[in-house]
């Protein structure tokens, strides 16, 4: 009983320290929000520091643009995460079940292009664009962050498929579903999971990507919120509580979209669906 009682003990001591280690750097975020000077270090050891003032978010929200910013972002991000979860899921499904020429290929070929990191396809992507016309537009932000996003999402949902049972298709068929309403109505609820871990993947690559965004939207007017951020910062000084503040409220709507889909992020969901 003691035994148990140290390594319980033990345990939480672990977690607390990590604990502290993660939530430390969002209090410091915190701390340098509300100092009222553009200071980033202090001696003092107070997460409310003397003097705090919350002038950088009213700043933030009346003399600088960013509620632009972040429609800018929720636009493209919500784009994306629709034109993720559409596409990955549909041709997920088909590598999947069916067996066509070129499967093996294409799925190796989406592995391929995982080895390459986004930033070093931009010259010919920018030059594809710019034949295309879509240089400082969103809907050219949106084709290289869908791109880049699917590789990885379309092999989340093929490999969740490989686990659903086909045995459900089958009794789907024989109560008279065709191909499309078995997997819309049998399938995809099925699939849940993988489907939230495809949409948290997407609205990510869009919402916290910088290097693309500053190489295709050239006008201030399109800017996402990286790009503005990235404002605050000139050659002679740095707005630190301008970007504390502002990075507090960026993560808002990733941590809203989690806790709205975390329900959803549960495994085995197929477990004891089919009967023995």
């Amino acid at each position: 009983m003691k035994a148990k009682t140290i390594r319980l003990t033990a345990s939480y001591l672990v977690l607390i320290i990590f604990c502290v280690i993660a939530v430390y750097p969002i209090l410091q975020v915190v701390t340098i929000s509300l100092r009222p000077a553009d200071r980033l270090l202090s001696t003092s050891l107070e997460i409310i520091p003397e003097n705090a003032s919350l002038s950088a978010y009213v700043q933030l929200f009346t003399e600088r643009p960013f509620l632009r910013w972040m429609i800018n972002s929720l636009l493209v991000s919500l784009v994306v995460t629709v034109t993720g979860v559409s596409l990955a899921s549909t041709a997920g499904y088909a590598f999947s079940r069916f067996s066509f020429a070129g499967k093996k290929a294409g799925l190796l070929s989406l592995l391929t292009t995982q080895m390459f990191p986004a930033t070093m396809l931009m010259l010919p992507l920018y030059i594809l664009l710019i034949k295309l016309g879509l240089i400082n537009t969103y809907i050219g932000v949106i084709i290289i962050y869908s791109a880049t996003a699917l590789p990885f999402t379309i092999w989340t949902m093929k490999g969740y498929y490989d686990t659903i049972p086909y045995s459900l298709e089958e009794a789907a068929r024989i109560d008279g579903c065709n191909q499309f309403h078995a997997f819309y109505r049998i399938i995809l609820p099925l699939a849940a999971p993988a489907l939230v871990i495809t949409a948290l993947f997407s609205f990510m690559t869009a919402w916290a990507e910088y290097v693309v965004a500053a190489q295709i939207l050239q006008d201030s007017d399109l800017w996402t919120l990286p790009l503005g951020l990235k404002s605050f910062e000139s050659n002679m000084t740095t707005e630190w509580g301008l970007y504390g503040a502002a990075s507090l409220m960026v993560a808002v709507p990733v941590i809203a979209l989690f806790l709205a889909l975390s329900r959803y992020l549960v495994s085995g969901l197929t477990l004891g669906s089919v009967k023995g």
